[in-house]
């Protein structure tokens, strides 16, 4: 009998031992060829497949890193994935037009990657919610406003996976590349250039009809329909003011207005937070993820 115990015990202790080294995160998992095409794996302890906050990181498609703290989302059983991409300088040597079509890109290709791991990492590949600051939400828009690039004629597993999203909560986010309203809603305003390998936003604006195209393809606010998935804008700073000079207008709350007001006009839920909120219904990005993709 005391044989059989031990025996029962030990097993046990072995498949906890198991489903502990399961558990553990996967670092640097390459979904492409570049070093920088790398995506770090948590997992969420769970009986059913879980969903997943999708993370992509700031620094204006020129810098940072993937690094995250995952444990808000595991404690809630959901799991993370965290991405590192080609910045515009690696888009720039490889001959990549415009450059920030490379870290957008990479966004999708990991994302479709996440989804062909759904069996093997029990993951609920419908739940899928993209975060991220700045340029990392700006390509979280860009991802949930995009329509489908799935390709399911293609020979490719990976390609044939959606890359639409169940949600995205945001902080910081610029809705979109094009000059002409920004500098409309924030006459002091000036970043974007180099995502199309400019030295400056009047060379942007100088060169915006021939560039509309790109312009056009790489803003998410150019790609709203009423299909899109509900969103979450978070800004911090200044009570923004359409038509003022902000002191951070890269990261302006002027963004997220104009954003919510297009989203509301064409039908798409909204929720947003930014000085001048009284009660807002969700404090941070984390509070409404979690609440999103438990429901």
């Amino acid at each position: 009998m005391k044989r059989i115990l031990f025996s029962f015990v030990a097993l046990l202790v072995l498949q906890q031992a198991l489903h502990a080294a399961d558990l553990k995160p996967l670092k640097d998992v390459p979904y492409g060829t570049d070093p920088r095409q790398v995506l770090d794996f948590y997992p969420a302890e769970s009986e059913t497949p879980t969903p997943v906050v999708f993370y992509i990181h700031g620094g204006g498609w020129q810098k940072g890193d993937k690094k995250t703290n995952p444990k808000p989302f595991l404690d809630k059983g959901i799991s993370v994935v965290a991405i590192n991409y080609r910045y515009v300088k690696n888009a720039a040597k490889e001959g990549v037009s415009p450059p920030v079509k490379a870290p957008l890109e990479d966004a999708a290709r990991a994302l479709q990657f996440v989804r062909s791991k759904a069996g093997e990492w029990n993951l609920d590949k419908e739940k899928i919610g993209a975060t991220g600051g700045s340029a990392g939400a700006c390509s979280s828009l860009w991802l949930a406003f995009h329509d489908d690039m799935a390709d399911p004629k293609s020979e490719d597993p990976i390609s044939r996976e959606s890359t639409r999203l169940y949600c995205a909560a945001v902080n910081g986010a610029q809705v979109t590349l094009d000059p002409k309203p920004l500098r409309e809603w924030m006459p002091n305003y000036r970043y974007g250039a180099h995502a199309f390998g400019l030295p400056n936003l009047e060379a942007v604006i100088e060169k915006r009809e021939e560039i509309l195209p790109w312009i056009k393809e790489y803003s998410p606010m150019a790609h709203v329909t009423k299909d899109d998935p509900p969103i979450y804008l978070f800004y911090r700073g200044e009570v923004p003011v359409v038509g003022s000079s902000p002191k951070d207008p890269t990261h302006s709350g002027i963004m997220g207005v104009k954003l919510a007001e297009k989203l509301e006009e064409t039908g798409v839920e909204v929720d947003m937070n930014h000085p001048g909120i009284e009660d807002p219904e969700y404090n941070t990005t984390t509070d409404y993820l979690i609440d999103r993709l438990t429901k």
